[in-house]
C-alpha cells in the first residue's frame, strides 16, 4: 500500500501527461499533413481516406480513456484515504475531506486531457470530410 500512496500522483499524471502530449503531437502531425496534401496525388478514395485518417484512432483513444485514468487514480485515492483511516483508528472529517478532494482531482485531470482530445479529433474529422469532398470535385472534374 505504502507504494501505491507513493507513486500514484506521479505514475497517474505521468500517464496523463504523456496522452496529452501524443495528442497535441499528433494533432500538430495531422493538421501540417493536411495542409500540404496533394489531393491530386490520389487515384482511389480508400487510399486517400486512409492517409488522411491515420492517428486519428489514437486521438479518439485519448480522449475516450482518459477519464478512465483519471477515474482510477480516483479509486485508488480514495482507497488509500480509507487504508490510512482504518489503520490510525481514529476517524477525523478533515482527514476523510483532505483526502477524497486530493483523490479527486485525477478524474479532473483526466477530463481536462480528455476534453481538448475529443475537441481535436471531431475538428479533424471534419477537415478529413472536406478534404475527401474537395478531392472528389477534383476527380470528377
Amino acid at each position: 500500500m505504502e507504494l501505491l500512496k507513493t507513486y500514484l500522483d506521479a505514475g497517474l499524471y505521468g500517464l496523463l501527461g504523456f496522452m496529452s502530449f501524443l495528442t497535441l503531437a499528433l494533432t500538430l502531425e495531422r493538421y501540417l499533413y493536411f495542409a500540404r496534401v496533394d489531393l491530386g496525388a490520389f487515384d482511389r478514395l480508400e487510399d486517400l481516406e486512409i492517409a488522411l485518417t491515420r492517428h486519428l484512432t489514437v486521438i479518439a483513444s485519448v480522449g475516450a480513456n482518459a477519464p478512465y485514468v483519471g477515474l482510477l487514480g480516483t479509486v485508488l485515492g480514495i482507497l488509500i484515504t480509507f487504508h490510512d483511516i482504518g489503520q490510525g483508528g481514529a476517524i477525523e472529517t478533515s482527514t476523510i475531506m483532505v483526502g477524497l478532494a486530493l483523490a479527486l482531482k485525477a478524474t479532473a485531470f483526466g477530463l481536462l486531457v480528455a476534453m481538448p482530445s475529443i475537441v481535436f479529433y471531431n475538428a479533424l474529422l471534419r477537415r478529413v470530410d472536406i478534404l475527401k469532398a474537395r478531392w472528389g470535385q477534383h476527380a470528377g472534374a
